[in-house]
């Protein structure tokens, strides 16, 4: 499994607005095949900035499943009239134990 990391900057003013249509937003993602989980949080310092965290069997069902589909029209034309900037995205998984 890995985890697309996503820094979103939402427009001045319209921060609860975008929470709400995350919520519908959220069930367009939840059907991606590989989609596994979802959270939003939100920055307390900075709180025009939210952090998307979402678990994919791989970053290819992101990349290539999802990102390729039908899908993620739905999911940006919901989301993206927030977005103040494009947004940061990046992938991680867990590194190997070191051995002891």
């Amino acid at each position: 499994m890995v985890v697309e990391h996503a820094q979103l900057t939402v427009e001045a003013g319209r921060e609860e607005e975008f929470q709400e249509v995350f919520a519908v937003a959220r069930e367009v993602i939840a059907q991606a095949d590989g989609f596994r989980w979802a959270r939003l949080l939100r920055c307390v310092e900075r709180p025009r900035t939210f952090l998307l965290l979402v678990g994919w069997e791989s970053v290819e069902a992101h990349t290539v499943g999802f990102r390729e589909s039908e899908r993620f029209g739905r999911w940006r034309a919901l989301v993206g009239p927030y977005f103040a900037a494009p947004p940061a995205v990046e992938h991680y998984d867990e590194p190997e134990p070191l051995p002891r």
